[in-house]
């Protein structure tokens, strides 16, 4: 087994291309850890930097407590899985499996041994004098697992080893990989983009942007707490409502998030009103799941939104609703670009540069909102109209398309984030 830790490490490509900043994180001994994010995230490059495929450009690598920048790929003690395998052809699985006992010299009875035994543990024992252009995809994925598993290496590097795979074949192998790691016990950096696959196998999730390390923690932390709003958006099966709000507090007697047409109020019992209390007169993001929304009749008190039903989707076990009422929907706000180390900010979009250009697009999208209400609103590089609401309905839909409806709105359920997109956290005691 074997701790990773990353001290400020990045990764400058020729040309100024900034592909991973300033990140700081630590695997420990035994976990497996799954790197999450958008394609083009830095999180292969990332994983490739502790395999020793590529240079990091500054910062501090430790394997087990050793400086690791300069050590070549085979003195650090790690097996990398591809996404596409990358297999001998023209070795039979057998082959392929005992390749790096052979490499390493090993007893060749304790090489046929461990290969039989490996492929009966990854059902693949079947295919073992077969080459890999005879095999199915999901079987090429697990004679790459073997390979990497066989040598028991004390690092395990997987980067998105079943994106190539079908729903079902991904699946299965989650749960294969899960269950093998989790008995060989040896430390997993384990990259991906699918978000279910990041919260079904990690002890910890690391979720990354434009080479910036987002939030870290386990999966019921960033799910239920995210530190970003660009976080609590990616984690998202369904499409996570992000709206604008202003704080006001009337009279000083409670917290008002008003959205323009709608208004919410939040008690001074609420363990956040105070932090939310500090940008009254400001604006700050909204985000609501669609299950933190209830269809509820005419005269149900508490905090609701309204509006008319665009249209419903059906999905099989649910059925949503797009609810449009009227509030502007903003995107999370991600880092600010930056083409080297030496740009503005601190490297985790709270820079001045990237925090005002946020704000300015956060004025002029609500100064905009209620004026136009049909026209689209121009926000940064995309275009966004006036927010449907996506609310989940269960089983059976209690609305029709064109129909008035009401959602309540479940307070607990509100993330609240500053405009750069930071949670805004209560005081600690």
């Amino acid at each position: 087994m074997s701790t990773v830790v990353l001290d400020s490490v990045t990764k400058v490509y020729p040309g100024g291309h900034l592909a991973v900043d300033r990140m700081s994180l630590r695997a420990e001994e035994g976990e497996l850890l799954v790197l999450l994010g958008p394609s083009g995230c830095g999180k292969s490059t990332l994983l490739r930097m502790i395999a020793g495929l590529e240079e990091i450009t500054s910062g501090d690598l430790y394997l087990d407590g050793r400086h690791a920048n300069d050590l070549v790929p085979r003195d650090r003690d790690v097996a990398m899985v591809f996404q596409n395998g990358a297999l001998y052809p023209h070795r039979t699985v057998r082959r392929n499996l005992s390749f790096p006992l052979e490499i390493a010299k090993a007893d060749p009875a304790l090489v046929r041994e461990r290969v039989v035994e490996l492929s009966r543990a990854l059902h693949i024992d079947e295919t073992l004098d077969r080459r890999p252009g005879t095999l199915s995809g999901g079987q090429r994925q697990r004679v790459a697992m073997g390979r990497a598993i066989v040598r028991q290496p004390s690092l395990f590097l997987m980067d998105e080893p079943l994106s190539n795979l079908d729903a079902g074949m991904r699946t299965e192998l989650r749960m294969e990989i899960s269950s093998l790691v989790r008995a060989l016990g040896v430390t997993t950096i384990y990259v991906t983009h699918d978000q279910v696959e990041a919260l079904t196998l990690a002890d910890r999730i690391a979720i990354m942007n434009r080479g910036v390390l987002q939030d870290v923690g386990t999966p019921g932390q960033i799910y239920n707490d995210p530190a970003t709003a660009f976080v609590a958006s990616f984690l998202s099966s369904q499409q996570l409502n992000l709206l604008s709000a202003t704080v006001r507090t009337p009279q000083n007697q409670y917290i008002m998030l008003d959205f323009g047409l709608h208004q919410i109020t939040m008690p001074w019992t609420d363990p956040r009103a105070y932090a939310v209390s500090q940008h009254t007169g400001s604006q700050i993001i909204v985000g609501i799941r669609p299950d933190g929304l209830t269809p509820i009749g005419e005269g149900v008190d508490g905090p609701f939104f309204s509006g008319r039903v665009r249209t419903l989707e059906y999905h099989g076990h649910e059925w949503l609703a797009y609810l449009e009422v009227g509030i502007p929907a903003v995107p999370a706000p991600e880092p600010p670009h930056r083409q080297n180390g030496n740009g503005g900010g601190d490297g985790n979009g709270h820079g001045d540069a990237g925090g005002g250009r946020i704000r300015s697009m956060m004025r002029r999208l609500l100064a905009t909102g209620d004026e136009r209400p049909d026209q689209e609103i121009a926000v940064g590089s995309g275009h966004h109209r006036r927010a449907d609401l996506v609310v989940r309905l269960g089983a059976r839909p209690a609305w029709r398309a064109g129909e008035h409806g009401r959602v309540s709105v479940d307070l607990s359920r509100l993330m609240l984030f500053t405009v750069e997109g930071n949670r805004i956290d209560p005081p600690r005691r």
